[in-house]
């Protein structure tokens, strides 16, 4: 055998019986017993938790040191519903072999098996899982160990050298206040460090709803230690799969003391899915309930909730996100095709300038602006014009059972306002609405599904409605003057169908969602039908509860025209449609104003 290969392979196995002696000698420091307690009282004085070890603990040499332990439990806060915030089926700690030399114990790896996490918040928005982190040593070095004196001040924590998290067959339990639970399974979860770097796989399992994350970042754990403290650099390379449809997420992260992070992260996607994440929110909100839909939908005071919007979970930041999906699914829509656009954070400022995506054969324009996003009123900005599509691509592929066919449409709209809640938002709002529906028909089952206000001025505008399956719209046209939430409107609503032209006047306040709304229907066909003269309607309440009332000065005008000094009973209609043939109106081309004092788009 050649002279140095066997000098090489004689010290090699003279280093593994030293290394051997060196871990049996190291472990003899570590008494399970012992370790228990250790770790108790590091867990006690970092988070002023109990951790209890009610199963077997045992100690394994090879291939590394490792400390298995059964039935763990870490105690919940004292207003918590659940005694026990986490439970375990089996713990494992992987030891760094070199500290315990020194006589301290420095944890690598933890595996975990059967984790039961409880999670709540109390009704001040507090989370149990509060807990005070870890800090950095005096000389700014993330890796503190801790003495195995059972004495030691444990405010050195030990666990802030793991490397490596492993979780299998996890269940998450999350507790809004006094609400019902929701349940999130975590069948796998792994966070790795490897050659400063953070490897992540994720499974999350919610419902019919699953989520994968994968891929790499910078040192989370260099990050989290460093924070605030000195700079942080750290770029991102994941995957995120929602229901089989994946998001490639790049890009960087620069965080210096004492300044915003500043960041650019590019999303990329060939067809991605917000239905899933739409769907898992409606039914967590279902979940967190337990009175009937129709006893929750009487809870509501406003049409535009007055719930605050999640305003606070909005990072103050300096960056941008670039957004790039050929295909993104709409909860209750066709996809948006070349949905692109960028989001810029300026600290409590968010603003996306270019939002831009095609429906169908049609585009859209839009801007979106939240500033003020920390404080007591943040300021919203919508801007945007939609055109080149029609109801029948829109409505038809999201509702198969009802017949649509035609309506091109076009949208514009430009409010401003500022609230934490949808009814401050529309309270205060300033600005306009416009839309335009061209020549289609409409089926009446998909009018019956456009809520109580739609169906109430249909209704009050011609009550056969109901006989007929189908409506012929030969046009229609809605502007919206919104100032300081108060909606005035002079026959700036009008329709056209095969029957009746129609106009509305009135106003509608936003604030206090009241109804002044009236009707002026004109029959085009001048023969009488049976049906009350629209004119004498109105339509009162409030959005959430609109109702038909009488409109007196309609009735007045009416009994003059008709020759009768009052109306009693049923009215025929013959004269209002004599006077209707002799005056042709045309509602749409009167509510209709330029597009372009609305919004418009620079080619």
């Amino acid at each position: 055998m050649n002279k140095v290969l066997k000098i090489s392979l004689i010290a090699f196995i003279a280093f593994l019986l030293l290394a051997g002696l060196g871990a049996w000698y190291a472990a003899s420091f570590i008494n399970p017993t012992q370790l228990t307690k250790l770790l108790s009282s590091s867990v006690k004085d970092a988070t002023g938790r109990d951790l209890k070890i009610s199963g077997s603990v045992s100690l394994n040499l090879f291939p590394v040191i490792s400390v298995k332990a059964e039935q763990v439990s870490l105690s919940n806060t004292s207003w918590a519903s659940n005694p026990d915030m986490l439970t375990f089926q089996q713990i494992e700690l992987d030891i760094r072999t070199l500290p315990l030399l020194k006589g301290s114990v420095e944890i690598s790896r933890i595996g975990v098996k059967g984790l039961e996490a409880n999670l709540q918040t109390n009704k001040a928005g507090e989370g149990n899982w509060n807990f005070t982190p870890p800090v950095l040593t005096s000389n700014g070095s993330a890796t503190q160990t801790l003495s195995n004196a059972a004495g030691n001040d444990s405010a050195d924590s030990t666990f802030v050298s793991i490397k490596t998290l492993d979780i299998v067959d996890a269940i998450i339990r999350y507790q809004d206040g006094n609400q019902a639970a929701k349940v999130i399974r975590l069948p796998r979860l792994t966070l790795g460090s490897r050659d400063g770097r953070s490897t992540i796989l994720l499974d999350v399992q919610y419902e019919k709803y699953s989520l994968n994350l994968k891929g790499s970042t910078g040192s989370i754990r260099n990050a989290y230690f460093a924070w605030d403290q000195s700079p942080v650099k750290m770029d991102l390379d994941l995957s995120l799969t929602l229901n089989g449809k994946s998001l490639a997420i790049k890009g960087e992260i620069d965080k210096k003391p004492q300044v915003l992070p500043q960041f650019r992260i590019d999303l990329n996607s060939k067809s991605f899915d917000l239905a899933p994440l739409a769907g898992s929110a409606a039914i967590a909100g279902k979940a967190g309930s337990s009175t009937s839909s129709s006893t929750h939908k009487a809870q509501g005071k406003y049409f535009f909730s007055d719930e605050s919007l999640p305003f606070d979970v909005l990072p103050l930041a300096d960056g941008s996100i670039n957004i790039n999906i050929a295909e993104l699914g709409i909860p209750g829509q066709v996809p948006f095709t070349n949905f692109k656009t960028t989001l810029q954070f300026k600290k409590n400022s968010i603003d996306a300038n270019d939002v831009s995506f095609n429906l169908g054969k049609g585009s859209a324009h839009a801007q979106i602006s939240i500033g003020g996003f920390d404080g007591s009123a943040p300021k919203v900005s919508l801007k945007g014009l939609a055109k080149d599509f029609n109801l029948e691509q829109i409505i038809a592929t999201t509702d198969s059972s009802a017949k649509v066919s035609g309506g091109d449409t076009r949208i514009a709209w430009n409010l401003r306002g500022s609230g934490v809640s949808p009814h401050q938002l529309a309270s205060s709002a300033t600005g306009a609405l416009q839309i335009s529906v061209g020549q289609g028909k409409i089926d009446s089952k998909l009018i019956n599904k456009g809520g109580d206000f739609v169906v109430t001025v249909l209704d009050a505008v011609n009550p056969m409605r109901k006989n007929s399956t189908q409506t012929i719209l030969e046009c229609a046209v809605a502007y919206l003057p919104v100032n300081n939430g108060m909606i005035n409107i002079q026959d700036s609503i009008g329709a056209e169908t095969d029957r009746l032209n129609i106009t509305l006047s009135g106003s509608i306040n936003l604030a206090s969602e009241a109804l002044n709304l009236n009707i002026n229907p004109k029959e085009k066909s001048g023969l009488t039908t049976g049906v009350d003269l629209g004119g004498l309607v109105k339509i009162e309440g409030t959005l959430q509860n609109p109702q038909a009332g009488v409109n007196k000065a309609g009735v007045v005008n009416s009994a003059v025209s008709i020759g009768l000094g009052f109306l009693t009973g049923g009215i025929s209609i013959a004269a209002e449609n004599a006077k209707s043939l002799a005056t042709k109106s045309q509602p749409c081309k009167t509510a209709l104003h330029s597009w372009s004092d609305i919004y418009s788009v620079s080619k």
